[in-house]
């Protein structure tokens, strides 16, 4: 069996970096994923900007499921938020219009500039 020493990388990645940084990863992954989206409606590629919005829509969720409640009214404001980003990129799929799209990314970099600041990165 063949290993693949990229995804051996990343899952490391993943394993061994803190709750903190892992949520930044997921932010840049989304972020990421809706710029391939963006792209995709420009170059006409319904495919492309689909399964893209789409994973970024999985993204949102884990952030969504991964929101600890017991620890006050942050969890809260921002499950609202991230049930927002997700509503906002289904109907930028069913529409295939970009507005949305960039309104979510924005929204995500400034969550993600933010974490980035609180962790001093």
């Amino acid at each position: 069996m063949h290993v693949n020493p990229y995804q051996t990388y990343r899952q490391t990645q993943v394993e061994t970096v803190s709750p903190q940084q892992l949520v930044i990863m997921l932010y840049n992954g989304a972020i990421k994923f809706l710029k391939l989206a963006q792209s995709g409606l420009e170059e006409n590629n319904i495919e492309k900007s689909h399964t893209n919005n789409i994973k970024a829509q999985d993204i949102i969720f884990e952030l969504m499921s991964a929101l600890d409640f017991s620890q006050g009214d942050v969890a809260g404001s921002l499950f609202q938020l991230y049930d927002y980003m997700r509503r906002r990129l289904v109907e930028a799929n069913l529409k295939k219009e970009k507005e949305s799209l960039t309104e979510v990314e924005a929204m995500l970099t400034e969550l993600r500039d933010t974490w980035m600041q609180a962790l001093g990165s």
